[in-house]
């Protein structure tokens, strides 16, 4: 299924596309915080790496009983964003991209926490899912190593999950994020040091058993003749390499990247650490203090990963998250040219998968998204100022509007709330993902209000406005389709500002057709435009196409 040919979803270029651009990514994960800071160059696309920043601040050490990020976690990490700014603004970064993931996503306080990282340094992090989170780390990866349309597995192994990727090169085949991560389970299965029989026993078989899945399902997405490579990411799989290196080498590999090891190599390594002590551990060249704490958690998800994989060996990649992140800034902003990766092919893919997914009539949605995206044409700069990035959320809430039929008609606009909501939406932020499911939620019944929790959820005024103002057009979409037999065929609009009238120019598909259930719908649903728009509205049927402004 693709998108209407009348009502493309396109991205516009940044208007500076033949400069170079200084952009700094930060990646707030559970264990640590990373900045990378690149020069990119838009006529090759690339990026260089002009200098990586880390601070240890773990996030995703919080209160046992709430589950709330601690008082002096938070302190840190403000601290280390602020340390992470000054050196971005040294080096003349023209931007600061913030993305965090799970545990801010997990925390009760987390967006209270990201609002006061705003408040406090004007720095908007965006909160993504767990998949999304997979797919910026497939398009890191991409940026370091060339697959040659052969396919690899992508292991990631952070603080509080682990993202297990299927790609060759175009799209991903297969995104997973399973809640393991190192920290996450050192600080809920660990008590000894060193750790004891009976523990280490049931941690290898709690994280063989959330694995197992996800493996199966990747497993399922290669063809038969196909024998993937596995490619690591992340500080818990680069420190497992260096300690490798210097073991079986003596020597630290230089660069890292593209550095193997073997399975039968990790395996004994796990063997040594189980019986080793902190101190010990801490011992072990090139071994932090902070990884020394969490090592073995994390060997031990690579370990039983490797064996369900039945990988005999892994390559290290050093580019991961934060330089997925540079580059789906380069996409967005119309510097990647590829169309298998670009952003807005993403969002699309992902948006009809899950309508396919809740067997929503394409045909009907495809219409009102037609609609509603002629509506916003029309009206922009007369009745709002919303722009390109707006236009794709409308576009997304159109085609997804009617999903909570799957579950039940009744009180279906509530129903499509959550199956968007709860979708794993590709390409999109997790303020966007809301901005999305809110605008499906009020295309019927009440409009939005301060009271409903899902209204709340939005917590900055321009998102809700966005809401109001985008989802009362999404209505007059939605009547203009009332019988879902594409009755209207196309639409116009002609503002008069002194009136304040808009008058709805609709052309019937049929010329004898009066389309009366459509301007009866149209009649019912253009309350809530009129109050929100302060304007009157008048629909005009017209059985002649007239030309239009």
């Amino acid at each position: 299924m693709t998108l209407s040919k009348s009502v493309p979803i396109v991205r516009i270029p940044d208007p500076d596309v033949g400069k170079q651009h200084i952009l700094a990514a930060i990646d707030m994960g559970t264990n640590s915080l990373h900045m990378v800071v690149v020069k990119i160059d838009p006529t090759l696309p690339s990026f260089t790496i002009m200098t990586r920043e880390k601070e240890t601040v773990r996030l995703g050490d919080r209160d046992m009983k709430t589950g709330n990020l601690k008082p002096e976690v938070m302190a840190r990490t403000l601290s280390a964003l602020r340390r992470f700014q000054q050196r971005a603004e040294s080096l003349n970064a023209e931007q600061v991209v913030a993305v965090a993931t799970s545990a801010m996503r997990e925390a009760p306080n987390g967006r209270d926490f990201l609002k006061e990282i705003e408040t406090e340094l004007g720095l908007r992090v965006s909160l993504i899912s767990g998949q999304e989170e997979a797919r910026r780390i497939y398009l890191g990866v991409l940026s370091g190593m060339d697959f040659n349309e052969e396919p690899h597995i992508i292991i990631d192994i952070g603080g509080g999950s682990t993202e297990l990727i299927l790609g060759d090169g175009h799209e991903p085949r297969f995104l997973s994020s399973t809640k393991i991560g190192a920290v996450r389970l050192t600080s809920e299965f660990i008590t000894t040091d060193p750790i004891s029989n009976s523990e280490f026993d049931f941690l290898q078989a709690y994280i063989r058993g959330m694995l197992e899945r996800p493996v199966e399902e990747l497993q399922a997405q290669l063809y038969l003749d196909e024998l993937p490579r596995l490619v690591g990411t992340s500080g818990t799989i680069e420190t497992l390499a260096v300690a490798i290196a210097r073991e079986k080498q003596g020597l630290e590999p230089s660069p890292l990247t593209g550095y193997q090891f073997k399975l039968k190599d990790l395996s004994d390594f796990v063997q040594r650490l189980r019986k080793l002590s902190y101190h010990q551990r801490l011992a072990i060249p090139g071994m932090s203090d902070k990884r020394a704490e969490i090592i073995l958690p994390g060997a031990l998800i690579l370990l039983e990963a490797m064996t369900l994989l039945k990988m005999e060996s892994l390559t290290v990649c050093e580019r991961s998250l934060r330089e997925g992140v540079i580059v789906d800034w380069m996409l967005t902003h119309g510097l990647i040219e590829d169309r298998l990766r670009y952003q807005s092919s993403i969002r699309q893919r992902s948006t009809l998968k899950i309508a396919q997914k809740y067997r929503v009539n394409l045909d009907s949605a495809e219409r009102i998204a037609g609609f509603v995206l002629t509506l916003f044409d029309r009206t922009q700069g007369l009745l709002h100022d919303w722009g390109l990035n707006e236009r794709e959320l409308l576009w997304s809430a159109a085609i997804l509007h009617n999903c909570g039929i799957h579950i039940t008609h009744s009180a279906h606009h509530k129903h499509s709330y959550y199956l968007i909501r709860n979708g794993e939406l590709l390409g999109y932020t997790d303020t966007e993902v809301e901005i999305i499911a809110n605008l499906a939620r009020y295309h019927r019944q009440s409009a939005p209000k301060k009271k409903h929790d899902n209204y709340r959820n939005l917590t900055s005024k321009p998102h809700r406005k966005m809401v109001s103002q985008l989802s009362a057009l999404l209505r007059l979409a939605v009547a203009l389709d009332r019988r879902q037999v594409g009755a209207i065929a196309q639409l116009g609009c002609r503002y008069f500002p002194n009136t304040k009238q808009l008058h709805l120019i609709l052309h019937p598909n049929e010329p004898d057709d009066p389309c009366v259930l459509e301007l009866w719908s149209l009649d019912q649903k253009k309350i809530v435009f009129e109050e929100e728009y302060d304007i009157q509205l008048i629909p005009q049927l017209e059985a002649v196409p007239v030309p239009l402004r």
